[in-house]
């Protein structure tokens, strides 16, 4: 099942047009990363999800329903979590969300045991401070918290990382991660380590277009270079294998650094095995031989430019 879609989804402000028929499927219990350059769309694409801003042209479902701009009836499913969530200072952690359970319609007993396991879940329970004097890094966790009070069928994060050290990255990550069985995660970014890390799937928006979207897997194998890495036991090796004329052909480009070398062969017929032949004919044995697969910042760059 999809938890959510978006169909032809448009928007301009003035004349910059933000998003140019925007389609996108999330599936459920997906933790799904939606990566651009900044001003590529994300946050507004996510105002529209959330009933915030209205579409000029297109439709949005969230678990079948249509999202309907000002109603909002769909965020009954969904658990949000700005780029910099706001707090009432002067609260502590169980008393902002024992705020937020009353607002959601939750009895006492579901938001006390439901404040206990989130808060554990974010590795602030036992904090008695105000929030007003918590870290960037705790805010946040308190904002997952926050988000996932009414359990949420869909979690969204907009750049929840951006600000943070890498410790507190690794933190925020870890429960994006965590709760991956418990309900379906988006969250934007433009930091592509982050995606690497946690994300089952992944879009690149670019322009208010979708130019990349599926697994990281499926998108490294359709973009997947006819390269090779080679790396042997000394440079001596490494020039040796370099020189062989079979290598001398204009449409294999060969670059060395040190004992590795890179080949790569236009010919897409052409292969891994044609370099295993000749090393076996050379009687030479690399210490690593292995199939290049793209990386996400590679084919980031590749399809932004």
């Amino acid at each position: 099942m999809n938890i959510l879609e978006i169909r032809d989804l448009q928007m301009s402000f003035g004349t910059n047009q933000v998003l140019q028929g925007l389609n996108m499927v999330v599936p459920e219990h997906s933790v799904f990363g939606l990566v651009g350059r900044n001003g590529a769309g994300k946050t507004t694409t996510m105002k529209i999800v959330l009933g915030l801003l209205e579409a000029q042209k297109g439709e949005v479902y969230v678990c079948g329903e249509r999202v309907h701009y000002g109603t909002a009836k769909t965020n009954r499913y969904i658990g949000f979590l700005p780029d910099v969530p706001e707090f009432y200072g002067y609260m502590r952690p169980l008393e902002y969300l024992r705020l937020c359970g009353e607002i959601t319609g939750l009895s006492s007993a579901q938001i006390k045991a439901k404040s206990k396991e989130l808060l554990e879940l974010v590795g602030l329970e036992g904090v008695n401070r105000r929030i007003g004097g918590f870290s960037r890094g705790m805010k946040q966790r308190l904002g997952i918290a926050q988000a996932l009070l009414n359990e949420p069928r869909l979690l969204i994060c907009d750049e929840p990382t951006s600000a943070l050290d890498p410790i507190g990255r690794r933190q925020i990550l870890e429960i994006l991660s965590a709760i991956r069985g418990q309900t379906t995660v988006v969250f934007s970014t433009h930091i592509l380590s982050d995606v690497e890390r946690i994300c089952d799937r992944i879009a690149v928006l670019e322009q208010g277009k979708l130019v990349l979207s599926g697994t990281l897997s499926e998108i490294q194998k359709q973009h997947r270079r006819n390269s090779y890495s080679i790396r042997f036991a000394s440079d001596q090796e490494a020039e040796e294998f370099a020189q062989n004329d079979e290598l001398n052909n204009p449409q294999i480009q060969l670059t060395r650094e040190g004992r590795s070398l890179i080949v790569s062969i236009e010919d897409s017929s052409r292969g891994g095995q044609e370099l295993i032949d000749l090393l076996s004919k050379k009687q030479m044995v690399p210490e690593r031989f292995e199939a290049m697969e793209p990386t996400l910042e590679s084919l980031f760059e590749e399809v932004v430019q």
